[in-house]
C-alpha cells in the first residue's frame, strides 16, 4: 500500500505531512515526547511504543498516526524526531454499539490528539494538517465521520472545527476529563468539551448573518468587559464576564468567549482568589448558557468575530424548534 505524504511551504518554511509507516516501536516514542513537549503533563502518557506500533492500521489495529516534519535551518527535511513538529493520532470507532461492525456506516473515526510545537503555532499548520487527515481517512480507510471533543472556549479550535470544517456540536460534556493539567489545561478549571461530529462528504456552508448587526440589537447573552489585572507575567488585560442575558426567544443568538482562553488560563494562574476565578467564571456562566440553549432547541451553526473597536469570538446559534 502506497503511504500518502504531502508537501507544504507556509511562511517560508516548508514542511512535510506523513502517515506513519514505521513497524519498528523505537519510532513512535518521538510522537509521546511530542505529545508532552505541547501538553506538559506527563501523567496522561500515549500507549507504549510497542502497542503504538501494533495499533497502526498498516500493522495489526485501527490507529491513524500522521506526522507534520519540518525543514532545518540548513534545508535539510528528515523523517525523525529533530524534524517532528506536530502529529495526530487517532483510531475507528463504532457509532451504534449495538449495529457492531456489521456496516461500514457504522464506522466513525476518533480524532484524539492533534499538536503542533508551540514554536510552529504561527505557521498555520493546524487547518492543512486536518485536511491531509480527510483525505486519508477517505482515501485509504474509507471512513466518512470523524468525532472528536475540544474546549468551547478556546477560539482557534472553534474557528477551525465549527467555522472552517462545518462540525457539528453533539453534545456539551461538563468535566470530560477530570482534573486535566499540564500548559493547556488548570486542575481548578473544569475540563468541560464539545463533542463534535465531522461529516467529510458534506459541503461548508457558512452564515451570512451580519454578526455586529445581531451584536447591536442584543443578540449577545455573555456580556464582558476588558480590564487591567495582575496576572503571571505582570499587568495584562483580562477579559471578565459582567453578565449573562436571557435569550429573548430569539431565532438567532451570538455566545461570547474569550479572545485568549489558553492565555487566561496562565495568566490568571497567581495567587489572588479574584483573579483566578476569572477562567473558572467563564467555564461555570457559558456552561449554563450552552446547556440551557440546548435544551431549547438551539445549536451551534457558525462562529465568527463581532464588535468594535476590538472583536471578540462569538458562537453563533440557530433555534430549531
Amino acid at each position: 500500500m502506497k503511504v500518502p505524504a504531502r508537501s507544504l511551504t507556509l511562511r517560508g518554511r516548508r514542511f512535510l505531512l506523513k502517515v506513519e509507516d514505521s513497524a519498528s516501536a523505537a519510532d513512535y516514542l518521538k510522537y509521546e515526547h511530542l505529545r508532552n513537549a505541547v501538553w506538559g503533563f506527563p501523567e496522561d502518557t500515549l500507549a507504549g511504543p510497542r502497542n503504538m506500533a501494533c495499533e497502526n492500521f498498516l500493522h495489526e489495529g485501527s490507529s491513524l498516526f500522521l506526522a507534520a516534519y519540518v525543514e532545518d535551518a540548513a534545508g535539510g527535511l528528515a523523517e525523525d524526531a529533530a524534524h517532528l513538529v506536530g502529529f495526530s493520532y487517532g483510531f475507528v470507532g463504532l457509532k451504534d454499539k449495538a449495529e457492531g461492525y456489521r456496516s461500514p456506516e457504522n464506522l466513525w473515526f476518533y480524532s484524539q490528539y492533534t499538536a503542533v510545537l508551540p514554536d510552529f503555532w504561527g505557521y498555520g499548520l493546524g487547518i492543512p494538517f486536518k485536511e491531509f487527515q480527510r483525505d486519508v481517512l477517505m482515501e485509504m480507510l474509507g471512513i466518512f465521520t470523524v468525532v472528536c471533543t475540544y474546549d468551547p472556549l478556546t477560539a482557534v479550535n472553534a474557528y477551525r472545527n465549527v467555522h472552517r470544517f462545518g462540525m457539528d456540536v453533539v453534545e456539551y460534556r461538563p468535566a470530560t476529563y477530570g482534573e486535566f493539567g499540564g500548559r493547556l489545561n488548570r486542575t481548578d478549571v473544569p475540563t468541560d468539551r464539545f463533542f463534535m461530529s465531522w461529516d467529510l462528504r458534506r459541503a461548508v456552508r457558512h452564515s451570512a448573518l451580519p454578526l455586529d448587526d445581531l451584536l447591536a440589537s442584543g443578540a449577545g447573552l455573555v456580556d464582558a468587559g476588558d480590564e487591567t489585572v495582575r496576572g503571571r507575567s505582570g499587568p495584562v488585560e483580562m477579559e471578565r464576564i459582567r453578565e449573562i442575558k436571557p435569550d429573548g426567544g430569539r431565532e438567532v443568538v451570538l455566545v461570547r468567549i474569550p479572545r485568549d482562553f489558553t492565555a487566561m488560563l496562565r495568566e490568571t494562574d497567581v495567587d489572588d482568589p479574584d483573579v483566578r476565578r476569572i477562567p473558572i467564571a467563564w467555564r461555570a456562566h457559558t456552561r449554563t448558557v450552552f446547556q440551557d440553549l440546548s435544551a431549547k432547541g438551539y445549536r451551534v451553526a457558525d462562529f465568527g468575530l463581532a464588535g468594535r473597536p476590538r472583536p471578540s469570538p462569538f458562537y453563533i446559534l440557530r433555534r430549531d424548534r
